[in-house]
């Protein structure tokens, strides 16, 4: 059972998880009170306010720079881990939304020409990636959760 324990009491791995999380909840809020619909794949989908995947990684990069050294090789790697993250969420995914979105416009279009009917397990994702914003601030929601965690640590 000590690995377990272990796993738990790993400050870096639980304050990316609680990140993650609370990212998701919140991002999931957000898009309710925005749309006044709950959408339980908001709990688990890519794309939305704030960027979860920039508050997994920048609560892992800065917990590790507050538990391994600011100078330490550990922390350099996370960090920069941590910045490709972040800028693929803001460019190529940010930009494969966009273009499914064109897409399955298209396919709508072409669908109401025709009897053909796309299932919704047909149509492309739209929600993948994340604006400049989102991605700020699912940075700083991480930067923030690594020091409550560190702080109750």
């Amino acid at each position: 059972m000590g690995g377990l324990r272990d796993i738990l009491n790993n400050q870096i791995l639980v304050a990316g998880a609680i990140a993650w999380v609370l990212s998701q909840i919140t991002k999931t809020v957000i898009h309710l009170i925005l749309n006044k619909k709950l959408v339980l794949e908001r709990m688990f989908g890519d794309g939305g306010m704030p960027s979860s995947h920039s508050a997994t990684v920048t609560a892992v990069a800065v917990t590790t720079g507050m538990t391994c050294g600011w100078d330490s090789p550990v922390f350099a790697v996370a960090a920069i881990l941590a910045l490709v993250v972040m800028h693929d969420a803001m460019g190529v995914r940010q930009e494969t939304g966009k273009q499914a979105k064109v897409i399955n416009s298209m396919v709508d279009l072409l669908n109401s020409m025709s009897s053909g009917e796309l299932t919704p397990e047909e149509t492309l994702k739209e929600f993948v990636g994340h604006t400049r914003r989102q991605v700020y601030v699912g940075a700083v929601f991480g930067a923030v959760v690594a020091l409550l965690v560190n702080a109750l640590q």
